[in-house]
C-alpha cells in the first residue's frame, strides 16, 4: 500500500512535465462545463498499415489524434473503489462522456478534413470494442515491450491484486477508431 501510495505521489509530480512535454491538450480544460478524462494530439501514424472494419486504411504518415486517458484523474477518482468491476465501469462510462468532446475538438481543428481517426495505445482495452474502438496488436516487438515497461506503473496502480505473472499478461494494443465512425456514433444531435 505505502509503494501505491509512493508511485501514485511521484505519478502526480511528474503528470505536469509529461502534459507539457508531450505536446497534450486537455478535452477538460477547452471544454470546461464537463466532465472530460482525454487528453490529446495531433500525430503522424508510424505504425504498420491496418484496415479498420469500415475500409478506413490507416497507412504510414496518416494524421491522427492520438487520445490519451487522464491517469492521475483516473487513479484518484477509482482509488476508493472496493473492485475492479466499479474501477473499469467507472473508466468505461468516462470515456463514452468523453467521446462526444473529440469529435467537437476534431471539428473545430484546422487539420479536420485530414484527420483520419483516433488511435490509442493502451493494456486496458476490455470494452473498447463497445464503445467503437478495434483493437489491434502492435507488430513490433521492441515497441510492444517498450510500452509494456511505460504502462507498467499504470497498470501497477489500478489493478489491486496483480502479480508479477500477470502483468505480462496484459500486452499493449493499438485502438483505432475511424473518423467516420467516431463521428457516426458520438456527434451530439
Amino acid at each position: 500500500m505505502v509503494l501505491r501510495l509512493g508511485l501514485f505521489y511521484i505519478w502526480k509530480c511528474f503528470d505536469p512535465l509529461y502534459y507539457y512535454c508531450t505536446r497534450l491538450t486537455s478535452l477538460a480544460k477547452r471544454y470546461p462545463n464537463h466532465h472530460n478524462i482525454l487528453r490529446v494530439r495531433t500525430t503522424c501514424y508510424k505504425g504498420c498499415e491496418a484496415v479498420l472494419s469500415d475500409g478506413t486504411a490507416i497507412k504510414r504518415n496518416d494524421i491522427l489524434i492520438k487520445i490519451h486517458l487522464h491517469n492521475v484523474q483516473i487513479l484518484k477518482e477509482t482509488k476508493h473503489f472496493a473492485n475492479e468491476l466499479q474501477k473499469g465501469k467507472w473508466i468505461y462510462r468516462s470515456v463514452e462522456r468523453s467521446l462526444p468532446e473529440l469529435v467537437t475538438f476534431i471539428k473545430e481543428h484546422d487539420k479536420c478534413d485530414e484527420i483520419k481517426g483516433i488511435i490509442g495505445i493502451t493494456t486496458l482495452n476490455r470494452g473498447s470494442g463497445r464503445l467503437g474502438f478495434e483493437t489491434i496488436e502492435i507488430s513490433s516487438r521492441f515497441y510492444k515491450w517498450f510500452k509494456w515497461f511505460i504502462q507498467f506503473p499504470i497498470l501497477y496502480l489500478t489493478t489491486a491484486n496483480l502479480s508479477w505473472k500477470d502483468s505480462f499478461r496484459h500486452k499493449p494494443n493499438y485502438l483505432f477508431m475511424s473518423k467516420a465512425a467516431l463521428f457516426e456514433k458520438y456527434s451530439k444531435s
